[in-house]
């Protein structure tokens, strides 16, 4: 698979303690959507999820590395879109549109009258005794 902006991967947590030190240099932690690994391309075909990512050594030359990691280890994986920053915290979006009045006199419709099968129940101020019948 190849995303646009890459992908995000997230580890169940008895995964990482596993990995220990080993995955510690290729993870992010973000306080919003927690620990991940961050890579460009991802092959979830097989046994293993091999992750590619780019970095830098320390020396300042490009590198590209692999990293495979059993499935099973795997929480979820989500795809980076550009334009915005990544993550699962609230979002800001424009204010809905304003609701337009109705035509009509400016007063608020009335309530309808509650629905109910003919011959209702009668009213509250009127009892009836178990076996009494209703006229009908």
């Amino acid at each position: 698979m190849k995303g646009r902006d890459g992908y995000a991967v997230f580890f169940f947590p008895q995964a990482l303690e596993v990995l220990g030190d080993a995955i510690k240099p290729y993870l992010q932690d973000n306080p919003t959507v927690g620990p991940h690994v961050s890579c460009d391309e991802i092959d979830t075909a097989g046994a293993l999820i091999e992750m590619t990512l780019k970095g830098r050594m320390p020396t300042g030359e490009d590198v590209s590395l692999e990293l495979m990691v059993p499935t099973s280890m795997v929480r979820m994986i989500v795809s980076r879109e550009s334009g915005g920053a990544f993550g699962f915290g609230p979002r800001s979006y424009d204010p809905p549109a304003p609701v337009l009045a109705l035509p009509g006199d400016g007063q608020a419709p009335a309530a309808p009258a509650a629905a109910g099968p003919p011959g209702g129940p009668p009213p509250a101020s009127a009892p009836q005794a178990p076996g009494d019948a209703t006229p009908g």
